[in-house]
């Protein structure tokens, strides 16, 4: 499962839901009929009735959940679509679930831990990286220098003092 993104909160009394997107295009979680709710492996598999856009969030309304109640228990929930129902991301381009875990070096191999989190600013996405202190690494491809998913790892020009 890829997350793609939260529910915020209920909306209104009829079982709405806003939600919070991770994806790049506000509305690009309603490309898929079918979502998956939860967090870790335990996930139930939900249709999408009717959704739209509001503002930086959507509103949708999910079959079967038909009040502010049974709504409200969905609240905090991550959604999630299967991987193989993703597009196959561009040249240089990755999903942010396929980042996390790979292992950060610099070009002086200076193991920097791994990639627990993505973030998206107004300039650009930021790694998280962890071991035994936390680095906050622009993904730029002037910091990138090559990232292999297969191998799990990702070579920056980061200095180690950062």
């Amino acid at each position: 499962m890829v997350v793609m993104g939260r529910i915020v909160a209920p909306y209104g009394i009829y079982g709405w839901l806003k939600i919070q997107p991770d994806t790049e295009i506000i509305d690009g979680l309603l490309d898929y009929q079918f979502w998956w709710l939860g967090r870790g492996d335990q996930w139930q598999k939900f249709s999408l009735e009717t959704a739209k856009v509001h503002g930086q969030t959507l509103l949708v309304k999910l079959d079967g959940v038909n009040d502010r109640d049974a709504a409200f228990a969905f609240k905090g929930k991550q959604i999630a679509v299967p991987r193989e129902e993703l597009p196959a991301p561009e040249d240089n381009e990755y999903y942010w679930s396929d980042l996390i875990g790979l292992k950060v070096t610099n070009q002086q191999q200076v193991e920097f831990g791994l990639i627990t989190d993505v973030f998206e600013t107004g300039a650009n996405d930021v790694l998280v990286v962890k071991s035994d202190q936390e680095r906050l690494i622009p993904f730029i491809d002037q910091v990138v220098l090559e990232v292999d998913i297969q191998a799990k790892t990702m070579l920056v020009d980061w200095d180690a003092d950062f």
